[in-house]
């Protein structure tokens, strides 16, 4: 079992020997997260104090991060009292040149792993196999227990990478749903995109694919009330149209067109 096992893919967790050292203090969290997000790179000072305060630091910024720094590595040394393997905690989190770096070779990641399985499903999918690429991304998307870093209060880095996350996640739900839709699973997906327009009312691919999926399954006057509902929100919320895509989708669902009709299933071969 690795000794640092550590949770992006929701509230912060951060686990050593299977013990949490994640601090309850909200800057020492933050700073944690700083260091996570750079997981065996080193975080200099300026970027510290800029996550950390956002170019307002205390009088002795640098004695402030040695103090928080202290108070993780005596978490660490806590939890490393209960494991069955030895952990440093001044190897596990070091001092650099200029700042400070966590890490270890066999360390696990949420983020890493699903970033992984969303790679492996993109080569599945250019390989033509739909089914691995659907399988893969749902084992991705499971790993996610709600949003990336909830817990933790977002300065500039840490929200951009949290931002990053959370437009993979959606990217690779969006996969899975269009590898379902080829698969012939229709059926299935309508109630799961019911609740993602509703989540995501701008998002025009799910509600693209709410209306595949509608119209294939025997629901064409759905599909076009999903169509009418994002039109009238854009047209009242952004004070434009859909894209040429939804409105040649629309016309499409209109005129029955064959094309959008779910895929034959494979026949095996004698």
């Amino acid at each position: 079992m690795e000794c640092l096992e550590i949770g992006l893919l929701g509230p912060l967790t951060v686990t050593v020997g299977g013990v949490s050292v994640v601090p309850r203090a909200a800057q020492q969290r933050r700073l944690l997260a700083l260091l996570v997000v750079n997981l065996g790179r080193e975080v200099g000072m300026a970027a510290i104090e800029e996550e950390l305060w956002a170019g307002r630091p205390p009088s002795r910024p640098a004695a402030t991060v040695q103090t928080y720094v202290k108070e993780i590595r005596q978490r660490i040394a806590a939890a490393a009292a209960q494991s069955p393997r030895e952990c440093d905690p001044k190897a596990l989190l070091s001092r650099g040149h200029n700042g400070y770096r966590l890490g270890e070779p066999e360390a696990r990641l949420d983020a890493r792993v699903f970033e992984a399985a969303v790679r492996d499903a993109s080569h599945a999918h250019a390989s033509g196999d739909d089914a691995r690429a659907a399988c893969l991304l749902s084992a991705g998307l499971a790993l996610w227990r709600g949003r990336a870093l909830e817990d933790v209060r977002c300065g500039g880095a840490l929200g951009a990478e949290a931002m990053r996350l959370e437009e993979l996640r959606l990217a690779a739900l969006e996969a899975r749903i269009d590898a379902d839709l080829r698969l012939g699973r229709h059926h299935g997906l309508v109630s799961e995109l019911t609740a993602l327009t509703r989540l995501y009312p701008l998002q025009e691919n799910v509600h693209g694919q709410l209306i595949l999926a509608l119209h294939r399954s025997g629901r064409p006057s759905h599909a076009l009330e999903v169509f009418r509902r994002l039109r009238a929100t854009f047209v009242r919320e952004l004070g434009i149209e859909p894209s040429r895509r939804l409105q040649d989708l629309h016309r499409s669902v209109l005129a029955a067109d064959a094309l959008l009709d779910a895929p034959m299933p494979a026949v095996a071969a004698l």
